[in-house]
């Protein structure tokens, strides 16, 4: 067969060798002993060599799910922290050949649409955020290695989990507060059903609940300062004794918190202590600066690509959750 403008393709070689194309890719991946021939296997490499053939390596890295490509799923929320994850997971991802792709679910939460035709076959592995865990179901299905970030280990199906110790983070504010002498409490929550919220309500109400004369109220309100505005502004309204501290579970729900205490005539911290977790940029930029746990957003996106990296060579991934530090700035002080 004469060499045309256009490139040959599989079927060319196994026309002119005289085979099907299933002993072409035997023979040009090398795993043709014991199947074909050594005279078919040697008339297959001419034809190949003849016609300028060469395998598009591309579509068999596909084929082979072996592309050295992760997908780290992340909300849409908070998206300064999860920036920092991307970070440190494409550091470690890079020092082994890997890349990753950022696919952050559109809602936040819940389902999103597979970001690829097939994400099993374009995909070596996806490291995911519990708060985007729905969305898996149309991106992993059951087949690709898998590792849950801030993910309850108990409830992970089988996934290795890398975790923050967000349970400590949650004891430190707790043990701050109370030894400034505080004993009425405000939760502002994080509206999203995730494990990692679940953790930081537990620890808290476990830990005030062991201090007599404490009390705690919770409100909630989804992660963002527009909307925790009017839930920390109705919380500290109500009747009854106001809380004398609010712990948030964000910085972003703080910073909302400020506006509410400024509507109301409330002053931070003499009138109110605030606290926070996550310690964003934002943390140093309202007035005064917020106290609150700071997380180390890189360490935890590369942890999570080590991790994975175990998983795909069959090997046991660190244990042991991250640690975190409380850091403790100008919006908490003593009660009046």
């Amino acid at each position: 067969m004469a060499r045309g403008s256009t490139r040959p393709t599989s079927r060319d070689v196994a026309q002119a060798a005289g085979v099907s194309q299933a002993a072409v890719s035997l023979v040009l991946g090398d795993k043709w002993r014991g199947r074909v021939s050594e005279a078919t296997a040697a008339r297959v490499r001419e034809a190949a060599r003849d016609l300028g053939y060469r395998p598009n390596m591309a579509a068999r890295h596909l084929r082979l799910g072996r592309t050295r490509t992760v997908l780290l799923v992340v909300p849409a929320l908070t998206t300064e922290f999860f920036a920092g994850v991307y970070t440190g997971a494409a550091r470690v991802a890079a020092e082994h050949g890997f890349g990753v792709v950022l696919y952050p679910s559109p809602e936040g939460i819940g389902p999103a649409r597979d970001p690829f035709a097939s994400a099993q076959a374009a995909l070596d592995g996806v490291i995911a955020s519990s708060m985007a865990a729905d969305a898996l179901t149309a991106i992993r299905g059951e087949a690709l290695p898998l590792v849950m970030l801030d993910s309850d280990p108990a409830g992970s199906h089988g996934a290795a989990t890398v975790n923050l110790d967000i349970a400590d983070g949650v004891r430190q504010v707790a043990e701050h507060l109370l030894s400034l002498g505080h004993r009425r409490f405000l939760h502002l929550a994080a509206d999203v059903p995730s494990w990692t919220f679940e953790v930081r309500s537990r620890e808290l109400a476990s830990r005030l609940a062991a201090v007599p004369g404490t009390s705690v109220s919770t409100a909630r309100s989804p992660i963002s300062i527009e909307e925790a505005v009017p839930a920390a502004e109705a919380a500290l309204s109500a009747r009854g004794p106001r809380p004398t501290a609010v712990v948030c579970d964000d910085d972003l729900l703080a910073a909302g918190v400020y506006k509410a205490a400024r509507r109301l005539g409330l002053r931070i911290p003499d009138d109110l202590s605030v606290t926070g977790l996550d310690d964003l940029a934002l943390a140093t930029a309202i007035d005064p600066e917020l106290t609150t746990v700071r997380l180390d957003a890189e360490l935890f996106g590369e942890r999570g690509m080590r991790a994975l990296l175990a998983v795909l060579e069959d090997r046991e991934p660190e244990s042991g959750d991250i640690p975190v530090r409380l850091v403790e700035r100008g919006s908490t002080a003593p009660p009046r």
